[in-house]
Order: structure tokens, then C-alpha cells, then sequence
């Protein structure tokens, strides 16, 4: 037998026979799911090596995360087993400190970190996943540390890397309605936007940034020490002007709301004007030269997440790029660089963190969370579909393992799938993405919002799946179930779609569709 063959199997069965003996009290208190979610921390834990302890360990992570997450079972058992993966992992990382609850990036110390280990590159991708988790303590303390502790720290670190931080604590109120959170930190991330305004903004009006300060080093357009204007920061800062503005209407600040939006608009022109290659149809970084890269990457998909381009069949075409073998369409995921391009992976091998064509899935996530924006809120949409979004979503998912086993690392061969870490112990459970998420929001289409209404709108492929459940997400303060059952069949229940508030029907279709009703 192969070794290593041996190795996943001897696993497995492990996993399997501590799944079978949970407790006989335990078991009688599951549901369905949360069996599936036993089953599976269970599996995960009987891999793992842990060599870090944080706040949550493995013999606890059951409880906290059955305590904490929504639950999720789909017929892709690929991704059904990656989404409590990523929940597994993500608990890896939470850390009980003087300051509060914080959540680390890399598992083991780096020196570029700051108090207790904390890296601000993924803050953004951070918020989007824990403003899902049931006990906002941990995310509340968060916050907290990145914008009232880290700045009387004696170097602080928020600012080492661009950050959406605005944005993501908009898009979390969405979630919550959390208005004296807003209000408690409002004046902070004003002060913080204009801190960045004074570091990095030019006279024209758009931002700079090394492309290592954007957590994306080694890139075919940039340099540690060349000062582009880069698709990265300019749309970070155009989503959290936005989201600025948003709170300004929000808390009756009519001048922060006027400020931020006379803001956002002048970069999203700005953007648009200067960052778009009409000849390439690609959002490109801009020297200081005044040139465009002749480098299509995949942070020129960066603006549709903050749905900043106009909807325009022009710019819709750069998507295309998507379905392309020579564009950003490999075997194990999308790349950071155009495959065509004679300078694609020069860089190096897992020397640095090459950014030149490698797959990244903290860009992963960015993509496709700027896919289905442009799916659910453009009329132009070239060639993109659910079932793009869903393929990339599957790949993404089926990407995340190593010799057999569940995996996340920092960045992957294209070709193989490949860890280009290797078996650096920093790189495991690397927490610089999102994975719940998209499911959440984007796969399954909760569309959080400010008023009392309940959006759905599914990236489920018509005729993909037969069924699927989503239960237990909590918003806007009630518990949500979202069930799909074509025949019936796996439910029980009856046929088709349905939505649930506390326990109580909102909606009952027979075609998984696009659904918005009223909260009771």
C-alpha cells in the first residue's frame, strides 16, 4: 500500500470510531446537523497535530462551535466539509488577552506582527467571516483592540497593511444592527480614514501603496519601494468612504454623510479614469510614470467588491478573463496573474510570498466575492453565471487539502496544487481569507441589509442540487433557516424552497429563486 495512501486511511478510521463513541448524553442533544458538525470536529481533530493551544482548544471546539456557527450540509460533500473546516480553523486562531479577544493570522509567531501576534493584512476578510459567529463578544473586542489599543501600542500595526476596515464593519452592522457599536467607534474610523488620506493620498486625489503594504509582494507590477497606484487601495478607500457616509446617514451625522459620499464619488471617477486599460479591458496599476502595467492581475477585480465600476457591458468584459487558460483559469484555483504574461511565476518558489501568478486565496476570496456582486447587482455580467461562480467556489473548496488531508496554507502551484510554504508550520490554518462567508452570503445568498426586509438570492446553479439546509444564522437578532428541498424527499417537509425566522414560515416557493420578505 502507498504510505501515504496508509497514513489517510489509518486517519479516517480514527476519525471515524471517535465520532461513533460521543458521548450517549452528548448524542441525544444533537440535531441532524450538528451531528454532521460532531462528525466532522471530530475527523479534523483526529488529524491534527495541534502544536498551538489558544483560547479555544481541539477538546473544546465542539462545543464552542456548536455554540457559535450556522450549520450547513449540501450533496457537494467537498464543500460541505471545507465550510466547518474553515470554522475549525478560524477557532485555532482566537486568543484571550488583557486587551481582550483577539484573532491571530499566522498561527505561530512573525516578526512583521504586532501585540499578541496580530496582523492587520486580512482584517477585512476576518470581519466578513466572524460577523457570523452567535457571540459578538469576540469580534466586538477585535475591533476594539485594532482601533483603541494597537494605536497606543509603541509601533502600532494597523497601517502596515491596506485595509477595507470601514467597509467590513458597515457590512457587519448589516448583519447585527449593532447602531451604538457604530456610533461608539464612528469618530475612530473617520480619524483613521483621515490618517490614510495623509500617508498615502496624492494630489491628484488617488492613493499609493507598496505592493508588499497590500499584502501582495513580489507582484509583476510592483515593488517594495514603488509607489503605484494600485487597484487594492483606492477601492479599499473607496468602500470605506462609502461605508462612512453610510454610517453618517445612519447616525444623522449629516456631515460625515455628505463628506464621505462627495469622497467616494471622486474615486470611483477617479478609478475609472485612471486605473481602467480600455486597450486590455483590465483594471491595472498605474506607475508613477504615469503608464498602466501591461500586467492584467487579479487584483482588478478588487473594485467589484465594493461594487464600484459602473454598470457598463465595457467593464463587465474584463470577467471573460475568468474562462481563459492564458487569462486566470487554472486547475487549482484562480491565479494573481494573467498565465499568459512572459513574467508570470519568475518570482521565485516559496522563498517570499511571490504574488506573481501563484493562487492566493485571500485574492480568491476577493474575486468571488466581486463575482457575485456582480452577479446580484449588475445588469452587465459578459459571460459570468452561477455556474462559474459555483466551479470556482467547488475549486476553491477542493483546494484546500494536502497529501489527502484538510489543509490551508498560504499560497499554491496553480498546476498541482501545491503548498508553496511547504511544511512550514506558520502556514498552516493560515487565517487570511474568507470561506463561510461566501457560503453564507453569496453561495446560498443571505444578502444582509439595513431595513426589515429578508434577502435571499441563491448561486446555486439551477437543477446543481437537489437540496440543501442552511440553519441557525443569526440576524438582525432572530435565528434563520433556509431549506431547499426539490422533491421533498430529504426533508420530509415538503417540496421546495422555504425560509424560517425563529422557527416561523416567511416563505414557501417551489423554485429556488431569488426571494426578499418581510421580517415578523
Amino acid at each position: 500500500m502507498n504510505k501515504q495512501k496508509g497514513y489517510t486511511t489509518f486517519f479516517f478510521l480514527l476519525a471515524f470510531f471517535s465520532t461513533a463513541f460521543v458521548g450517549h448524553a452528548q448524542k441525544k442533544n444533537l440535531s441532524l446537523n450538528t451531528g454532521k458538525l460532531a462528525h466532522y470536529v471530530n475527523y479534523f481533530n483526529a488529524v491534527d497535530s495541534e502544536y498551538v493551544k489558544n483560547y479555544v482548544p481541539n477538546d473544546k471546539a465542539l462545543d464552542w462551535l456548536s455554540q457559535n456557527i450556522p450549520l450547513f450540509e449540501c450533496p457537494d460533500t467537498t464543500i460541505e466539509k471545507i465550510y466547518y473546516y474553515r470554522w475549525w480553523t478560524i477557532r485555532k486562531h482566537l486568543k484571550e488577552t488583557p486587551d481582550g479577544f483577539v484573532f491571530t493570522e499566522f498561527i505561530t509567531p512573525v516578526n512583521h506582527a504586532g501585540k499578541y501576534n496580530t496582523v492587520s493584512s486580512a482584517l477585512g476578510h476576518h470581519i466578513y467571516e466572524l460577523r457570523w459567529l452567535h457571540n459578538q463578544t469576540y469580534l466586538n473586542d477585535y475591533v476594539n483592540f485594532w482601533l483603541n489599543v494597537d494605536p497606543k501600542t509603541p509601533k502600532p500595526h494597523l497601517h502596515a497593511f491596506s485595509s477595507w476596515l470601514q467597509y467590513a464593519i458597515y457590512k457587519r452592522y448589516l448583519v447585527n444592527l449593532d447602531k451604538d457599536f457604530l456610533r461608539k467607534n464612528v469618530a475612530p474610523l473617520a480619524a483613521d480614514y483621515r490618517q490614510w488620506e495623509a500617508e498615502k493620498r496624492l494630489p491628484s486625489g488617488l492613493f499609493w501603496q507598496y505592493d508588499v503594504r497590500d499584502a501582495m509582494e513580489e507582484s509583476i507590477s510592483g515593488g517594495r519601494k514603488e509607489m503605484n497606484r494600485r487597484p487594492t487601495i483606492n477601492s479599499y478607500m473607496y468602500g470605506n468612504a462609502w461605508a462612512l457616509s453610510k454610517m453618517g446617514d445612519l447616525l444623522s451625522i449629516d456631515s460625515l454623510k455628505t463628506k464621505y459620499a462627495q469622497k467616494a464619488a471622486e474615486l470611483k471617477k477617479l478609478v475609472q479614469d485612471s486605473l481602467w486599460d480600455a486597450k486590455e479591458s483590465f483594471f491595472k496599476v498605474l506607475h508613477p510614470t504615469g503608464k498602466l502595467d501591461d500586467a492584467r492581475e487579479e487584483l482588478g477585480y478588487i473594485p467589484w467588491y465594493f461594487n464600484l465600476p459602473d454598470d457598463k457591458a465595457t467593464y463587465a468584459t474584463q470577467w471573460n478573463q475568468l474562462l481563459d487558460t492564458t487569462g486566470f483559469k487554472a486547475k487549482w484555483g484562480i491565479t494573481t496573474a494573467e498565465r499568459r504574461h512572459p513574467l508570470f511565476r519568475t518570482h521565485g518558489t516559496g522563498h517570499g510570498c511571490e504574488w506573481d501568478g501563484a493562487v492566493w486565496p485571500f485574492a480568491t476570496t476577493q474575486t468571488l466575492k466581486g463575482l457575485s456582486n456582480l452577479l446580484n447587482n449588475y445588469s452587465n455580467r459578459a459571460k459570468m453565471n452561477a455556474s462559474v461562480f459555483y466551479d470556482e467556489l467547488h475549486k476553491y473548496a477542493w483546494s484546500h487539502q494536502k497529501r489527502g488531508l484538510p489543509y490551508l496554507g498560504e499560497y499554491q502551484d496553480e498546476k498541482n496544487g501545491e503548498w508553496l510554504k511547504g511544511d512550514n508550520p506558520r502556514s498552516s490554518y493560515y487565517n487570511h481569507s474568507c470561506f463561510a462567508d461566501l457560503i453564507i452570503s453569496d453561495l446560498i445568498g443571505l444578502k444582509p441589509r439595513e431595513d426589515n426586509l429578508l434577502a435571499i438570492s441563491p448561486l446555486v446553479p439551477q437543477s446543481k442540487w437537489n437540496w440543501f439546509s442552511l440553519s441557525k444564522v443569526l440576524y438582525h437578532g432572530k435565528m434563520i433557516d433556509i431549506r431547499w428541498d426539490k422533491d421533498g424527499k430529504k426533508y420530509g417537509k415538503g417540496a421546495g424552497f422555504f425560509v424560517y425566522a425563529d422557527g416561523k414560515e416567511l416563505y414557501h416557493g417551489k423554485a429556488l429563486q431569488r426571494v426578499t420578505v418581510k421580517m415578523l
